[in-house]
């Protein structure tokens, strides 16, 4: 018996008020079904995310980073001529680009797309969010 105070609309683990009592809500059980399938998806989507960003950021940020690293140490050499050779050599066996199958990757880019992943999992938990609230 619902009680006053009760709002049976909002209530979602009572029936709906045409529903037969007793019986098994196909319609409710293909809804919840669907929602888990892509709160699943969002979820899984999340976690690859959260688990990828920082590494493709902190690769792209240690690159870009490295000529400059380089620059500082080759000022910190002095005068040796071996030693800035030897700086020299690594500087310009950095790449700026490498070609992974058809992928071009730059320092720049691995920083977006580590940013974009961190966009995709916060786009992925307000989704998942929403899916778990809908079920």
């Amino acid at each position: 018996m619902d009680s006053s105070f009760s709002n049976r609309s909002q209530d979602r683990t009572l029936p709906p008020e045409g529903a037969p009592p007793g019986g098994l809500n196909m319609s409710r059980i293909a809804k919840v079904g669907v929602w888990a399938v892509f709160y699943f998806a969002f979820y899984l989507v999340q976690q690859v995310a959260e688990l990828v960003a920082p590494l493709v950021l902190v690769l792209g940020i240690g690159w870009s980073a490295l000529p400059h690293v380089i620059g500082i140490v080759n000022g910190a050499a002095g005068s040796d001529p071996q030693a800035r050779d030897m700086i020299a050599h690594v500087a310009h066996s950095i790449p700026d680009h490498l070609e992974v199958g058809s992928h071009f990757l730059t320092p720049s880019s691995l920083v977006f797309d580590g940013l974009m992943l961190m966009a995709l999992a916060a786009l992925c938990a307000t989704l998942s969010t929403i899916a778990a609230r809908t079920m």
